[in-house]
């Protein structure tokens, strides 16, 4: 049985690092990322899309497409969180 390392995967289904098609599927998964914990910490305050919506004075299908992996811009990823009691942080690369 071969072992296929993750990075190797990535570069056959995607594309190098950097590239156009690498770089869509880094936003795309990050997007999903972001919609999977706001969608279970919403869930684990048991509050629902149209609370949470009110909360941020947004509209709840904007927080269902949130949840489904539609980007979202930085703005409103802060007014969501902070709604959610959750913290984001942000740490330089070395």
């Amino acid at each position: 049985m071969k072992t296929i390392r993750a990075k190797d995967l990535l570069a056959e289904r995607y594309g190098k690092k950097g590239s156009e098609k690498r770089e869509k599927f880094r936003e795309e998964a990050y997007s999903y990322y972001f919609g999977e914990i706001i969608r279970n910490r919403r869930k684990e305050l048991k509050m629902s899309q149209e609370k949470l919506a009110e909360a941020v004075g947004k509209k709840r299908p904007y927080i269902s497409r949130i949840e489904n992996g539609e980007d979202i811009r930085i703005s409103n990823l802060l007014l969501i969180a902070n709604a959610l009691d959750l913290s984001i942080q942000l740490i330089a690369r070395e």
